[in-house]
C-alpha cells in the first residue's frame, strides 16, 4: 500500500466505536421547493424520516445518514437553496435526539458545504461526499471535486470534528475525464485531499461494485473503506471480509426499492445475516 498522506484516520473505530458499523440511509421525502414536493407538512415530511430511522435503530444499525434524496431531480451544488439545510438539519436534529446514534449528511448533488451547515446544525458525526477530488460527468452534468472550498468551510465553523467520507468512482456518471487514470490512483487522491473514508460503490442506487473493484479500492490507500450501495444480505458476508462496513439503504425498504419506506423484517433479517461478519 502506497503511503499518500501523513495523515491516519480511525474515523470508523472513533464515531461508532467499532471496527464494522451498518449505516443505515434516511431518504427524506421531497422537500417544499422540490419538483415531487405535493403539499404535504412538514411534520408528515419528518415524521416519516422518524419512523425510518427508528425502524433501522430498533433493527441493530450503528448509524444513519440523512439525505435529500426525494429533491429528484437533483440541483447543482451552488443552486442549492438555504432551505434544503434548513429542512435536513431539522431531520437530523430531532433523529439524533430520539435515538442517540451517530449520524451523517449527503447532500445531493455533491453538496458539501451546505452538507456541513447541516451537521453543525444538527449534530451530525459526518458528512458523505460523492465527488471529492478531480471531476466527472454526472447526471447533472459536469461535476468537479469540492475538497479545497469544503475544508476551509469545515475550518471556519471550527467543525473538525465533522468527518468527510468520499465516494471513489462515484456512482451515477461517466468516468471519461479521469479512464487515463487507474482506479487505485482515483481512491489515493481522496486520501491526498485529507478524506476519513472511503465509500466504494456500484454504476447506480441499488447496483453494487464487484468484489474486484472493493479490493482493488481498499488496496489503495490507508483509510477505512465502506461499501455504500447494492448491500443485500446475499453478500454482506463477503463485503465485511474487505470492508470496515456497509452503507445500506435499498435493500431494507419494502419491496426492496428505495422510494418505500423501511422494512422492519428486512431489517431484522439483514442485520441477523450481518452478524458474523461484524467485530464486537
Amino acid at each position: 500500500m502506497q503511503l499518500i498522506s501523513d495523515r491516519t484516520s480511525g474515523a470508523i473505530r472513533d464515531i461508532f466505536g467499532r471496527d464494522k458499523a451498518l449505516i443505515g440511509m434516511i431518504h427524506c421525502p421531497p422537500f417544499p421547493g422540490a419538483p415531487r414536493y405535493r403539499g404535504e407538512t412538514l411534520d408528515e415530511i419528518y415524521d416519516a424520516c422518524m419512523r425510518d430511522a427508528e425502524r433501522l435503530v430498533a433493527g441493530g444499525l450503528h448509524g444513519l445518514i440523512v439525505e435529500n434524496h426525494g429533491d429528484i431531480p437533483f440541483s447543482k451544488p451552488e443552486d442549492i437553496g438555504p432551505e434544503t439545510p434548513a429542512f435536513l438539519s431539522v431531520v437530523t436534529d430531532r433523529i439524533k435526539r430520539a435515538f442517540g446514534v451517530p449520524m451523517g449528511i449527503n447532500v445531493l448533488a455533491n453538496a458539501p458545504l451546505p452538507a456541513l451547515a447541516t451537521a453543525v446544525a444538527g449534530g451530525a458525526d459526518f458528512i458523505r461526499v460523492n465527488q471529492w477530488a478531480n471531476a466527472y460527468v454526472a447526471n447533472e452534468g459536469f461535476m468537479e471535486g469540492r475538497a479545497a472550498e469544503a475544508l476551509r468551510y469545515r475550518a471556519l465553523l471550527r467543525a473538525e470534528r465533522v468527518k468527510i467520507f468520499t465516494d471513489a468512482h462515484v456512482k451515477h456518471g461517466s468516468h471519461a475525464i479521469v479512464a487515463d487514470r487507474p482506479i487505485p490512483e482515483l481512491a489515493r487522491d481522496l486520501a491526498f485531499f485529507d478524506s476519513d473514508c472511503i465509500i466504494a460503490t456500484g454504476q447506480r442506487t441499488g447496483n453494487s461494485a464487484t468484489m474486484e473493484e472493493i479490493e482493488e479500492i481498499g488496496g489503495a490507500t490507508h483509510l477505512p473503506l465502506l461499501v455504500g450501495s447494492g448491500v443485500t444480505e446475499a453478500n454482506i458476508l463477503d463485503i465485511l471480509k474487505r470492508t470496515n462496513g456497509v452503507i445500506v439503504a435499498s435493500s431494507l425498504k419494502e419491496g426492496g426499492v428505495w422510494w418505500n419506506p423501511v422494512d422492519p423484517a428486512r431489517v431484522q433479517s439483514f442485520v441477523a445475516a450481518a452478524s458474523e461478519g461484524l467485530d464486537d
